[in-house]
């Protein structure tokens, strides 16, 4: 390919197995394979999650993901318009986000109640008038206007949503009734929503295993996948080693689910995604920055969101805010913070591999690719990792 020709997205292809897509979590949490890559050099070494332990050095500040995945896919009957009739029709609703009262960079420490609304407070019933962006299906069928509801196993009604605005392949903004405990609604009726490569319903143990052992902002419909490996006594083990280790939230949206439409990768535009950056994560990386130890991401929703923050802030130091981003990393992107990441193995052609290309180089990437497929590395949400450094 000439060095004046753009990218394309089949630039990003590579064959996969069917058989090599995770169907289910490794039998016990952080038993999983890891590839090791030198960034320099593109030398690849075989391992296993353990060996992180050993991999990360005195001083490193690994920087995780603590958003928390609702189970967000959800099943409704149609009413007639805005008449709360008989039900007919069953619909499925995967809620993608909150609606309305977008973030911006400013300080909500002084605003509270609007921190709890984007952090998912119970009491807060979702976003300010209850509203929800969603992908529906089948779309075609539910029109503005109508009516949603949303029964409980008994039959009883637990949730009402009125359809506002339709848009296309799918999405529409639903407007809930309230209700004292909007989550808690969620919790009785939704399921987990994986991934549509993963080729089953979810499971009891998902709700377990599609979250990572530190999530605690709720908000994600697609859990930070990269951190599933981490157990309890990983994390104490790397700060027992010296590790410092800091927390931001990104809660992953509906670019998740949306095939990228275009030809070109410079044509790319990604969804917004809400991130809170805290001040203990920003003064955690203001130091690592001014003494020049590595920030190490734990998944490409670390990298988005430590990028997008230098990037607003012309690199160190970082201020504790609240907004969203549509940053789209790909090949010629000028990092500022990240030096190290740990991730998952991605879709062909999707955005998450090109953000792992720009960061280790598109052929690197794409050799270290080849050798997990050939070495059966197993790939995906509930599949083996990489560590690039």
């Amino acid at each position: 390919m000439s060095e004046n020709q753009p990218l394309r997205l089949s630039d990003f292809d590579f064959d996969l197995p069917e058989e090599l897509i995770a169907q289910e979590p490794p039998a016990e949490r952080g038993a999983s394979r890891m590839l090791v890559v030198d960034r320099a050099s593109g030398a690849l070494r075989d391992s296993n999650f353990a060996e992180l332990l050993r991999m990360l050095r005195p001083g490193d500040l690994l920087v995780l993901n603590d958003s928390r995945v609702i189970p967000a896919r959800l099943f409704a009957r149609r009413t007639l318009r805005r008449e709360k009739e008989k039900p007919t029709g069953r619909i499925e609703v995967m809620l993608t986000e909150p609606a309305g009262d977008d973030p911006t960079n400013e300080d909500l420490s002084l605003h509270p109640k609007k921190q709890d609304r984007l952090h998912g407070d119970p009491g807060s019933v979702g976003a300010p008038g209850n509203e929800w962006h969603a992908l529906v299906r089948p779309g075609r069928k539910v029109a503005i206007g109508e009516i949603l509801v949303f029964p409980a196993s008994s039959g009883a009604i637990e949730l009402w949503a009125e359809v506002l605005e339709r848009g296309q392949f799918g999405e529409r903004l639903l407007r809930f009734e309230p209700v004292d405990d909007f989550f808690g609604a969620l919790d009785r009726i939704g399921h987990i929503p994986l991934p549509p490569y993963i080729h089953r319903d979810d499971a009891a143990a998902d709700r377990e295993r599609y979250q990572t052992v530190y999530s605690r902002e709720r908000g994600s419909v697609a859990a930070p996948t990269a951190g599933l490996h981490f157990t309890p006594q990983m994390l104490e083990e790397l700060a027992e080693g010296g590790v410092e280790i800091a927390r931001v939230t990104l809660h992953v949206g509906l670019g998740t689910f949306a095939p990228l439409r275009v030809d070109r990768v410079d044509e790319v535009r990604l969804h917004r995604e809400r991130y809170t950056l805290g001040e203990e994560a920003a003064d955690a990386l203001n130091r690592a920055v001014g003494e020049g130890r590595r920030v190490v991401a734990v998944g490409t929703t670390v990298v988005r969101t430590l990028e997008h923050c230098a990037r607003e802030a012309g690199g160190v130091p970082l201020a504790a805010h609240s907004g969203s981003t549509e940053i789209f990393i790909s090949p010629g992107f000028e990092f500022r913070l990240v030096r190290g990441l740990l991730t998952n193995f991605h879709l062909p052609q999707s955005s998450l591999l090109m953000l792992v290309s720009a960061f280790a180089g598109r052929e690197r990437v794409l050799a270290a690719y080849r050798h997990a497929v050939e070495q059966r590395y197993r790939f995906f949400s509930y599949g083996d990792c990489m560590l690039l450094a």
